[in-house]
């Protein structure tokens, strides 16, 4: 039985992976038909070890039964999207929500678990393993393992260089070998989360302040922060994409950020590092989900913070913090997912209410993938033919950048009626709006779809996204910056390359928070601070690098 699953889970699971090893080579050439068939050994092999160190009389069914099933649906996701199963993806399997999965139900999806889970698991149940005399199950057991690492051993060394060659150059390859890519990023996602769990998140910025503007300030400040989901920079109007996806925004004065990179390829990796202090740059994942975020940080220097969530949750970011569940929205949600226009219906009633400073994240379900479709209104369906289905495979490659612009029109709009209503309360309170994606995402190119590629094998349109700015006329005065300087500053480095990095920082910035996690190389309003501020801080940054 060990045999058999292991047989057919290399055959029916890995074209991914037979794929991938012949690329490049030529199919008429014998050595190419050696490295597959000794590639395919070594898969056969390595199932079968794994399998025979577990399975048992009672264990086995079950065993292969759970093998198989994950197996075929983590194949069906690695061909049809292109994907590689590496734990940051498991992890994002492991977030998933239940609108989500309904979403990816798809028939052909249906159709293949049927064949690849259905029809095996049925021959399965009827196979009767009987009880072996126990002297004879340890030899069959020594015996298994032995030539399982026998062959294993054997195949490995015969394409050694070739395979080392494939791995080395495309990483992603040992994330196609299925069912071992599941089991081994599995174990490494609940290990790294069994550890996080045993102990409290670190707190930061214990020394967090308001800055001096704040005894000034004569009406509320409040920030509103919208964190995109899935909106690439290739497909921004606002960039130059040959389409205008962004035509509210163009007229709406904002300053736009060109050439921006994402601290992750997935919102998992992507959201906690936006708000840690460390970013891209020192990324260190244990550290920055066992520690307190950026809005602890604010917290604790009096700024009230409120999250506000059309996505998949907060990530653990606001523990300490209001979460509103945009599905309490009336008149935007069909009781499953919501149009992200839930997120601001109640804009202009919360800034009557604002007092204080105030940042308001705002978490949208945006470009979220694969169905485009349903993320924003019918009237938006501007670019046809669009893809109107959950499964992109069933669209053309033209009609799936056409849902996918259409959902960024949609983002256009919401945006630019949350700046027109912070306008339009822009004499009781001063504002600004920030908005930026979390990553990108892969429309078809070099037969990627979605997204979640590890990143330092990602395509650029995976790490590259949009960002905005705009604030009130009151803001920088209300933010103790300098008059008539953040626009025309932020205007000047509007092209110059920036990443996630620069939130957590330009945000104690446009709040006027001190605390010496504040770096002010990454904090853009720092230009516009009064010169004995910018003094002290740079002082204090100095002595920190140091």
């Amino acid at each position: 039985m060990a045999l058999v699953a292991s047989l057919f889970w290399a055959a029916a699971f890995n074209s991914a992976l037979f794929s991938a090893a012949m690329r490049g080579r030529a199919l008429d050439d014998l050595s190419t038909w050696g490295f597959v068939g000794a590639l395919a050994a070594a898969l056969v092999a390595l199932n079968w070890l794994i399998v025979g160190v577990f399975a048992h009389r009672l264990t086995v069914k079950p065993l292969l039964a759970l093998l198989t099933l994950a197996s075929a649906a983590g194949s069906w996701f690695i061909t049809a999207f292109g994907i590689a199963l590496d734990p940051t993806m498991l992890r994002n399997t492991m977030a998933t929500d239940r609108a989500e999965v309904r979403e990816l139900l798809s028939p052909r999806f249906l159709m293949h678990m049927a064949l690849f889970v259905g029809l095996p698991l049925f021959l399965l149940w009827r196979v009767r393993v009987t009880r072996p005399a126990w002297r004879r199950a340890l030899g069959h057991r020594v015996l298994l393992l032995g030539g399982a690492l026998l062959v294993l051993g054997v195949a490995l060394w015969s394409v050694f260089q070739p395979f080392a060659a494939l791995s080395r150059n495309h990483k992603e390859v040992r994330y196609l070998i299925t069912p071992v890519n599941m089991l081994w990023s599995s174990g490494v996602v609940l290990l790294a989360d069994s550890q996080g769990a045993a102990k409290p998140r670190e707190p930061i910025g214990l020394d967090a302040s308001p800055g001096p503007s704040w005894a000034t300030r004569q009406r509320p400040l409040v920030v509103v922060l919208v964190v995109g989901e899935t909106a690439r920079a290739a497909n921004w109007g606002l960039n130059g994409y040959a389409r205008q996806t962004t035509p509210r925004l163009a007229q709406s004065g904002v300053v736009n950020f060109s050439d921006v990179t994402s601290c992750g390829t997935s919102t998992e990796t992507s959201l906690p590092c936006m708000f840690a202090p460390v970013g891209r740059r020192d990324y260190d994942e244990a550290r920055i989900r066992g520690q307190h975020s950026l809005l602890q940080v604010l917290a604790r220097a009096g700024v009230a913070v409120d999250w506000r969530d059309n996505q998949s949750g907060c990530k653990g970011l606001c523990d300490t913090q209001t979460l509103v569940d945009a599905l309490n929205a009336p008149g935007w949600c069909d009781g499953q997912r919501c149009l992200d226009e839930a997120l601001i219906h109640d804009l202009p009633v919360r800034l009557i209410a604002a007092r204080g400073t105030q940042l308001w994240v705002l978490h949208m379900l945006g470009n979220h993938g694969p169905s485009y479709f349903r993320r924003y209104p019918p009237k938006f369906s501007q670019f046809q033919p669009e893809c109107r289905n959950d499964d992109l495979g069933q669209c053309s490659p033209a009609s799936v950048v056409n849902a996918y612009d259409n959902a960024l029109l949609y983002t256009d709009h919401v945006l630019a009626a949350a700046i027109a209503m912070l306008k339009a309360a822009s004499a009781d309170v001063d504002s600004a709006l920030m908005y930026v994606s979390d990553h990108g995402e892969s429309l078809g190119e070099h037969g990627l779809f979605l997204h979640g590629l590890p990143f330092a094998m990602a395509p650029d349109v995976q790490k590259q996204v949009p960002m905005v700015w705009w604030s009130s006329a009151g803001f920088e005065a209300a933010a103790g910056l300098a008059p008539n300087c953040l626009a025309p500053y932020l205007a000047q480095q509007a092209g110059q390359p920036l990443a996630h990095d620069h939130l957590f920082h330009m945000l104690l910035g446009a709040l006027d928070v001190r605390t010496s996690l504040h770096e002010p190389k990454l904090d853009l309003t720092w230009p516009c601070r009064d010169t004995t501020r910018r003094r002290t801080d740079e002082a204090v940054a100095d002595g920190r690098q140091r």
